[in-house]
């Protein structure tokens, strides 16, 4: 046993794997990401492990989305082989004996890349089956893609490796490739100098047989500098071929057709990056920490002097008027801005707008005191997005459209907001006679469309590698990234019907035709909230009682069409504000606002993430008004989690469990402590309306405690038939009963 032992460890491959654990370990970084990204131990929360393990492609999981994904695949892993093959082969003297050394390193470098190939098979189509319901003929011919081309790259890449050499490309490269020419240019260092032979006695040759290295002729260390020369050339190709295919599909990223599967997209940037990471160990060695340190000193300057800046913009909005100052946003201009005067008048327009949809509820039937309807959702990605369209379309059609016509205001934030939102606008289509049913379960499976592939696929192939394209959204030319992506894939899912700017609602929601909506941001300058609406609602920017108080005024939201008057904030598109509704750290970018300072802003939800403070507000400063003209007064509220749901308590039966759960309470928690907040604001409520106010959830109940749906912009077959099921859980059935009554009367 001890022999065997010997000789399994003596062997290249086994010495290989070691060896990439022993040196230069940031190489593994790349491979840990995505062993935990298909297990589901790294960035489940944003759903990244569907890309891996459901891409798409057009929008859906076929066979060509596999093969792309195989090919990407196969080009990370033959960008490893040749980084590695840079860095270690002085450590493998014994191959530069043997012929085509290269081919050899593969074969005995391929220990890790298979463990990967296997596991990801083996998850994809357990995924594929529990999550996207695919048959067994669906999942065979996904894994005929995904394996068709992974080989078809690697046969091309073997191809080109190692045919004659005497094509013009490979002359130039040779030449602005050589290692010697730039190695010149470091400084010599002793500690570059390094012994660290591989002990191998076997190892695989190129038709997978077992051979020993010592029944081979001594190697020529001439031999050995000309492998590494070609081979430098070879990763500099594959490189560039890498960052070739992403700044081109960047460039075309409208084209459906030429934008890559998001996962296949982060492999290629993988393959870029590690081929970079593998060049500056190669070539600065020692020096290869002054290095790095010098690259973010040179990106953190670029980004101080603003070449290069990562935050996107509210499509639609003028930033770049010079004839037009921007506002400045501190106290003083605030206080001007948000006067009392103003306060008192935009007050009095929503009350005559609440007289106009008064008037409309009697000509239409109603009662002289109709029924007035508040709606808030919550965020939650698509989760949230599928569930309150789900909601509110189901409500609708039991209720004959009333819920629709008795609704004055909605708000929330995030994904809730965007089910409302494409709820809303199918109605009004449906009034416009553009649509004959907006209860079509073909709208449901819209807002079910994935969002997650085009924006992972935009931060890889255009924010990150291409960051310069321009393009004219809303007459203003701006910069692509996922943010536009985002819109763009929203605006495609809706079937166009979201592609309206702010003030195309001004007129209907003014009349009273349709509800007013509110869309919201986080302001993280100062943790103010900016509201976003077709109509002035600076009534809901500061609590009453600091109203006519000059000394002690207290403006803690932004009405963004008073705030940027002269920016053209009426040409907002709606799926830029629904964006600032919903810009998820790191999902999305920060947005910012041309305000002196900049104002930047992010999801609603770390505000408010259920739209209670708004409502509340609306219903407390408006409640002479709403007492006296309605007969009851429904706050539906739409969560995507339970309001009063409990979580397993923390055993902190670790060392890390001890360190940081304490310090990441408030922001694992901080939906329940939003929660819990608003159950205050609710009792206080009441107070105005004497029991008028009826405060109804509906939320989503998942079938299995433990198999929730996910929270990113990005849901499975499972997950759509979980959410649409929870509308018949008892409890909803019961809060629609409960809203049926009221809007009955009974």
């Amino acid at each position: 046993m001890r022999s065997i032992a010997h000789k399994v460890f003596r062997f290249l491959p086994v010495q290989l794997f070691i060896l990439h654990f022993r040196k230069y370990q940031m190489i593994l970084l790349f491979w840990y990401i995505l062993f935990a990204t298909i297990t589901g131990h790294f960035a489940s929360v944003f759903g990244a492990s569907s890309l891996f393990l459901a891409p798409e492609y057009a929008g859906q999981i076929n066979f060509f989305s596999m093969l792309l994904l195989g090919g990407a695949t196969a080009v990370f892993i033959m960008a490893w082989h040749i980084t590695t093959f840079i860095i270690h082969s002085t450590r493998l003297p014994f191959l530069g004996a043997t012929r085509h050394a290269f081919l050899k390193y593969c074969i005995n470098n391929s220990l890790l890349p298979l463990i990967y190939i296997i596991i990801y098979s083996i998850i994809a189509i357990r995924y594929q089956i529990e999550n996207e319901h695919a048959g067994f003929s669906q999942i065979i011919k996904f894994q005929l893609g995904f394996y068709l081309g992974f080989l078809l790259v690697l046969l091309l890449s073997f191809a080109y490796f190692f045919r004659v050499d005497r094509d013009l490309l490979k002359v130039v490269l040779s030449r602005i490739a050589n290692p010697a020419l730039i190695k010149n240019l470091i400084p010599y260092d002793t500690l570059d100098y390094e012994i660290d032979i591989v002990r191998a006695d076997t190892y695989l040759t190129g038709k997978f047989q077992i051979h020993k290295f010592s029944e081979l002729q001594p190697y020529s260390p001439r031999l050995l500098a000309t492998v590494l020369r070609k081979h430098h050339r070879n990763a500099i190709t594959a490189t560039l071929f890498a960052l070739a295919v992403l700044l081109l599909s960047g460039i075309f990223m409208d084209d459906p057709r030429l934008r890559i599967p998001a996962g296949a997209g982060f492999l290629l940037l993988f393959s870029v990056v590690m081929g970079v990471v593998g060049a500056m160990k190669y070539f600065l060695r020692s020096w290869e920490t002054i290095g790095w340190l010098v690259i973010i000193f040179l990106v953190s300057f670029l980004v101080s002097k603003k070449i290069f800046d990562f935050r996107s913009i509210a499509y639609g909005v003028d930033y770049h008027n010079k004839n037009v100052v921007h506002p400045d946003y501190d106290q003083d201009h605030l206080n001007k801005v948000f006067s009392a005067e103003k306060y008192q008048q935009d007050k009095a327009a929503e009350e005559h707008r609440l007289a106009i949809w008064k008037r409309r509820q009697i000509i239409q039937g109603n009662d002289s005191l109709p029924p007035l309807i508040l709606i808030s959702v919550s965020g939650g990605g698509s989760r949230a997005a599928y569930w309150t369209f789900r909601t509110l379309q189901y409500l609708d059609s039991i209720s004959n459209g009333k819920l629709y016509c008795n609704t004055v205001l909605m708000t929330g934030a995030s994904g809730g907001m965007i089910g409302a939102a494409y709820w809303r606008e199918l109605h009004n289509a449906y009034t416009e006679r553009k649509i004959n049913d907006p209860y079509l379960a073909r709208y449901q499976d819209n807002v079910g469309k994935d969002l997650l592939n085009a924006i992972i696929f935009s931060f890889v192939s255009v924010d990150l590698i291409s960051p310069f394209n321009k393009i004219s959204v809303a007459g203003y030319a701006s910069t692509k990234d996922r943010g536009y992506a985002m819109e763009q894939e929203l605006i495609t899912n809706t079937e166009g019907m979201l592609d309206k700017k702010l003030g195309d609602y001004r007129v209907k929601e003014a009349s009273g035709i349709m509800p007013a909506m509110i869309y919201g941001a986080t302001i993280i300058n100062d943790g103010r909230k900016l509201l976003m609406s077709a109509l002035p609602i600076t009534y809901l920017t500061q609590p009453e009682y600091t109203v006519n108080d000059s000394v002690n005024k207290c403006v803690d939201a932004i009405d963004f069409a008073t705030f940027f008057k002269d920016q053209n904030p009426y040409n907002l598109r709606v799926t830029s504000a629904l964006r600032m509704n919903a810009t998820f750290p790191f999902i999305l970018p920060v947005v910012k606002l041309p305000s002196v300072p900049e104002m930047n802003l992010m999801d609603a939800g770390l505000r408010d993430n259920f739209g209670i403070e708004t409502s509340m507000r609306y219903l407390s400063v408006l409640h002479n008004w709403i007492a006296d003209n309605t007969r009851d007064v429904i706050l539906l509220q739409i969560r995507d989690t339970r309001e009063a749901e409990l979580f397993p308590p923390s055993d902190m039966n670790s060392m890390m469990k001890m360190t940081f759960e304490p310090l990441f309470a408030i922001q694992n928690k901080w939906e329940s402590f939003q929660s819990y907040n608003h159950s205050y604001m609710k009792d206080f409520a009441d107070k105005y309306y004497h029991g008028k106010l009826h405060i109804i959830n509906m939320e989503y109940i998942p079938e299995k405690h433990d198999r929730s749906a996910a929270l990113n912009f990005h849901i499975t077959q499972r997950e759509k038939k979980d959410l649409a099921a929870s509308i018949f859980n008892v409890q909803n059935m019961a809060a629609a009963d409960s809203i049926m009554r009221l809007l009955q009367g009974k």
